[in-house]
């Protein structure tokens, strides 16, 4: 029982940083109808950033974490701007070789930049875990999860209680009506991506000083947002966000119960069965952002 629960809470603290990975992409996705595959490489953006911010300037290290979501942010407005926008209304297929080249750019540039060797970073959080009962969880483990769960509220809030959420729900319902109606789409698409890139880079910030840094580690986030996404369903944030805590399960399930070498491999079964039984996802929402 003692395992079975620290298993759940690694659970816990894993796939609410999923959900932000998760939650990104199908907002992208979703109002955009952009397959974004440089979404990890914006993931170790914020993990490289927080790193350059807290270890390299030696700032303080909850700063370097609010510093590498917005530079995330920027990011995505940057890309949006610079290589999507000339190419609106182009089909899926050039859109998605675009954001190829730009996850190979930014992973080479990356390991030009910052080297092969993996890096991490000191935090402010004290050695002696957290101990409830037979659960031990570090102090970094809770801020990662504590931290995660407002990111995944906000996103709530921000898609479902303001204006511009109104309008980026509308975009993806109608892109033509709603710019009738005087939605600025130019807009909603640069607020669009450059909210998922900033999740995307708030899910590296807090999960890098958590492990190792590393120019490759973009890659198994990419595979792992876009499983996210298809188990929870295009264009449901709460599905992204049930996805991911899916994800997670199954991971610490095939690396607790059978082998640490099947932690991945447990997640893409279950991708694969939903896929045959469910291929809409978990909870996906027709023509709804929400």
């Amino acid at each position: 029982m003692a395992e079975f629960l620290q298993h759940a809470v690694n659970m816990l603290i894993l796939g609410s940083t999923y959900a932000l990975l998760g939650i990104g992409l199908t907002l992208i996705f979703g109002i955009m109808r952009i397959v974004n595959f440089a979404h990890g490489e914006l993931y170790a953006f914020g993990a490289y950033f927080v790193y350059l911010v807290a270890a390299v300037c030696g700032l303080n290290f909850f700063l370097a974490i609010l510093v590498a979501i917005a530079a995330g942010c920027l990011l995505g407005a940057l890309l949006e701007v610079v290589l999507l926008r000339p190419m609106r209304g182009a089909d899926i297929d050039t859109t998605m070789l675009i954001t190829i080249g730009a996850m190979i750019v930014m992973q080479n540039g990356e390991q030009y930049i910052w080297g092969g060797v993996a890096k991490s970073v000191t935090t402010p959080f004290p050695a002696t875990p957290l101990v409830v009962g037979p659960v031990a969880i570090s102090w970094l483990n809770v801020f990662a999860f504590v931290a995660s769960l407002t990111l995944i509220g906000a996103s709530y809030v921000l898609i479902n209680r303001t204006k511009l959420g109104k309008a980026m729900r509308a975009t993806f319902q109608d892109r033509d009506t709603a710019s009738l109606m005087g939605v600025n789409v130019q807009m909603i698409y640069m607020a669009t991506f450059a909210i998922g890139s900033a999740l995307a880079a708030a899910a590296g910030a807090l999960l890098g000083p958590i492990y190792v840094i590393t120019p490759q580690m973009g890659n198994i986030a990419s595979l792992k947002a876009f499983a996210i996404v298809i188990l929870g369903g295009l264009g449901s944030i709460p599905g992204a966000t049930i996805g991911g805590f899916i994800l997670a399960g199954a991971e610490e399930i095939g690396a607790g119960y059978i082998s640490s070498g099947y932690r991945d491999a447990m997640g893409f079964l279950i991708i694969i069965a939903v896929l045959l039984f469910k291929p809409t996802g978990l909870s996906a929402r027709v023509e709804r952002i929400g």
